[in-house]
């Protein structure tokens, strides 16, 4: 008796370049990364625009959800200077964060071109890559001044990104935390997987990984290997 086609070869037979978000995508959210990177930008945009600290969280947060980034709404309305910004916020502690090896070698097993893609700075992804023990399983690693510093969601930052590397998006798969973030790959013909705890009910999500490492482990599973 045949057994049943497994539905995670079929969806992932055609892919041949794998595109991982790096915040709570490729470390788990409890490491709480986000907490210190949020204080940091608020103080920055506190210093920056000569706000109170209450006013200056009020305007990232808003700026977040307006742009995609609060650097994004902080060029648009202030006209800031990316790269100190950038260098600033990410300059956090990276002790809560703890090698993985067995994503390592999940990842390693993966058909094709690997890289990261971040609304960050390569460096501090590069430094995070390190702390997580996947800085030799990745092909790229690109950050958001590749893309001209346009953010994730918008599909022209993808675009830009995906030619830098010579990327097919109808050969590719995109893992991220952050579900709006998948709305333009999945546009592009990309396969979508939400790496988060809660799964969304978008329609441009094809898969919700709770635990990205036990994901990708029933995606090997499936029958590929590098």
């Amino acid at each position: 008796m045949m057994s049943a086609p497994d539905p995670l070869s079929d969806a992932f037979a055609h892919v041949r370049a794998w595109v991982f978000d790096l915040d709570n995508t490729l470390y788990p959210p409890a490491a709480r990364l986000f907490d210190q990177i949020e204080r940091r930008m608020t103080a920055y945009v506190a210093a920056a625009l000569g706000v109170a600290p209450t006013e200056a969280n009020r305007l990232r947060s808003q700026y977040w959800a307006r742009y995609g980034t609060t650097l994004a709404g902080l060029m648009a309305e202030h006209g800031l200077d990316p790269d100190p910004y950038l260098q600033d916020v990410h300059d956090i502690d990276l002790s809560a964060l703890t090698p993985a090896p067995e994503l390592a070698r999940l990842i390693a097993a993966l058909p094709g071109r690997r890289i990261v893609y971040t609304n960050a700075s390569e460096p501090y992804a590069r430094r995070v890559l390190a702390a997580r023990g996947l800085a030799g399983v990745f092909d790229a690693v690109y950050g958001v001044e590749h893309a001209g510093f346009r953010p994730k969601p918008e599909q022209a930052a993808f675009e830009a990104i995906f030619a830098l590397d010579g990327l097919r998006p109808d050969e590719g798969a995109m893992f991220e935390d952050d579900a709006r973030n998948l709305a333009a790959p999945h546009a592009m013909g990309m396969r979508t997987v939400h790496v988060a705890p809660a799964a969304a009910t978008d329609d441009h999500v094809h898969f919700h990984a709770p635990d990205l490492t036990d994901f990708l482990s029933q995606v090997v599973r499936a029958g590929f290997s590098a």
